[in-house]
């Protein structure tokens, strides 16, 4: 019974004298002159990894010829199947791509597509702001890809130097 009237007379304490209130108050102040750790989002953007999975893109060699070779590797290792790809024979021989589609809304972003790939044309870049108004603007042919690749080229360049040593 002693136990319980301690308990009840803490707690009235604390309540007359205010005592959370001035810890929240201490707490306030003790933070009121540290520099914030959140970030102003659109206007200020946090580190992103080099192993940062976001918008895909095809990428060219330096002489400006596209790099996929239609070896068909993404589109087989693809566990969502968000990848098709058709391919013809060139005249000298060599394959290219005529359609390189990606349905980015059945994407699960897991990076088997640049792993399989064996000279590295279709990359996960670092671009993660590419919200839409409609599905549509999800399938993402060659061209957009391309076009892609040739915006981030040089942010794609130095994330493949810098995961190479892992590969």
């Amino acid at each position: 019974m002693a136990l319980f009237s301690n308990i009840k007379f803490d707690r009235t304490a604390r309540a007359f004298l205010l005592t959370e209130l001035l810890t929240g108050f201490w707490l306030t102040l003790k933070y009121f002159f540290k520099r914030p750790v959140t970030i102003n989002y659109p206007y200020e953007k946090g580190p992103l990894s080099p192993r940062f999975r976001g918008e895909h893109a095809l990428r060219r060699y330096p002489s400006g010829e596209e790099r996929c070779i239609a070896c068909k590797l993404c589109e087989s290792i693809c566990p969502a199947q968000a990848i098709t790809i058709e391919a013809e024979t060139r005249a000298d021989g060599s394959r290219r791509t005529t359609h390189y589609d990606i349905d980015m809304v059945k994407c699960i972003y897991c990076g088997f597509c640049q792993e399989a790939c064996p000279v590295d044309a279709i990359v996960e870049g670092p671009n993660f702001e590419y919200a839409t108004e409609t599905r549509e603007e999800l399938l993402y042919n060659k061209e957009k890809l391309l076009a892609n690749g040739d915006r981030w080229e040089p942010a794609l360049a130095a994330n493949l130097e810098l995961d190479k040593e892992y590969r």
